[in-house]
């Protein structure tokens, strides 16, 4: 798996079940347009346990989440709401709690792959290596 498996520029290439996800965690209806087969580039920078995870928006919107894999961190949500999360590493997965979603993130076959669950309702996100 080697310590830098997170590091890279990915890009949206597909999601599953993107309206149903954004609905139940209350998105409001222009952000759930915006955000829509939206190209969202995602840069990750891993330095051991120390990530920063910047998203991309088209139209110059970026977010990005600083954290350290085990400490709690300032973190933002897709809908821009901040809170406190500790980050874990769970058999190369990246795993948070977000404050209406428990979301994982790993690396499978080359591709960024970001599973969202909120109450039953499973989220699927991949993007493909460009950088």
């Amino acid at each position: 798996q080697g310590n830098m498996a997170f590091t890279g520029k990915y890009e949206f290439e597909g999601d599953e079940n993107y309206d149903e996800f954004v609905t139940k965690i209350g998105l409001p209806a222009d952000k759930i347009e915006m955000g829509k087969n939206c190209k969202i580039v995602t840069e990750v920078v891993q330095n051991g346990n120390d990530f920063t995870w910047t998203q991309h928006f088209p139209g110059g919107r970026t977010t990005t989440n600083t954290f350290t894999i085990g400490n709690e961190a300032d973190m933002e949500t897709m809908g821009g709401r901040k809170f406190k999360a500790t980050v874990k590493m769970e058999g190369g997965k990246i795993v948070a709690e977000f404050p209406n979603y428990h979301h994982t993130a790993e690396i499978s076959g080359g591709k960024l792959v970001e599973i969202s669950t909120s109450s039953g309702v499973v989220y699927k996100r991949t993007s493909k290596k460009i950088a």
